[in-house]
């Protein structure tokens, strides 16, 4: 597969126009210009919050000529964050963990789309400051300050560097061995996907398991990978 991408997110002119494509799809918008310049149609999808979600959805059903399916997921969207939000009912504060995604390389939670889906899973996430940044940054003091329940790291990587950290050792977490990788789909999980409501379903089971004992979210998601993917995934 060519590199339609360079590192600094500039798209690669000579890769882009050898691809033919009918259309281009970027979330960089700097790229729009440079690529509606070439003469091919060019479609800018800005996804940041789970607001984002469905609206580029419908998009994407327009460009591909399937805007059936766009409606469908945005129902499918709405219906499983429904579900989950009726299994939390009754959850008082104090039994919802306190919840932090790390990625522990830049101190940082990366993506401000998990300040959503962790409270909608059931989470309380300790980043959440109502900012409007894609990412915040933080001391390990601020870390061992908010203690929290539930590590989620989105790499084996991150996973281990915490394992084997001292400085992590003390907190509530590590303890009780609540340190969780995030799955891996079309895209990770906890960052920006299609696969949001899977996101939270997976958090749901994870942070009230008792609660959420029958979920299946192995059958979730190969129902989602066949319907929307047409793809069947195997138990592995």
């Amino acid at each position: 597969q060519p590199t339609m991408q360079q590192p600094n997110r500039e798209p690669s002119v000579e890769a882009i126009l050898a691809a033919k494509p009918d259309v281009v799809l970027t979330m960089h918008r700097e790229s729009v210009e440079r690529v509606a310049a070439l003469g091919i149609p060019v479609v800018f999808l800005a996804w940041r919050e789970a607001e984002d979600v469905k609206p580029c959805m419908t998009v994407l059903g327009q460009v591909f000529g399937k805007p059936e399916v766009a409606q469908r997921y945005g129902a499918w969207f709405d219906g499983t964050v429904a579900r989950v939000q009726e299994g939390l009912r009754g959850v008082p504060a104090e039994q919802r963990p306190k919840v932090l995604y790390l990625q522990p390389e830049t101190m940082s939670q990366p993506r401000l789309i998990a300040e959503w889906w962790i409270p909608a899973a059931g989470g309380i996430s300790v980043t959440d400051d109502k900012r409007k940044t894609e990412t915040r940054t933080f001391t390990m003091e601020q870390v061992l300050l908010w203690n929290p329940d539930i590590l989620l790291l989105a790499s084996p990587e991150g996973l281990e560097r915490v394992r084997k950290d001292p400085a992590f050792a003390g907190l509530k977490a590590v303890k009780a061995g609540q340190m969780h990788l995030v799955p891996v789909g079309a895209h990770t999980w906890s960052n920006r996907t299609a696969e949001q409501p899977l996101t939270v379903l997976w958090g749901a089971k994870t942070f009230h398991p008792t609660r959420f004992a029958s979920l299946d979210v192995g059958a979730e998601t190969r129902r989602f990978y066949r319907d929307y993917f047409g793809t069947t995934l195997n138990d592995t």
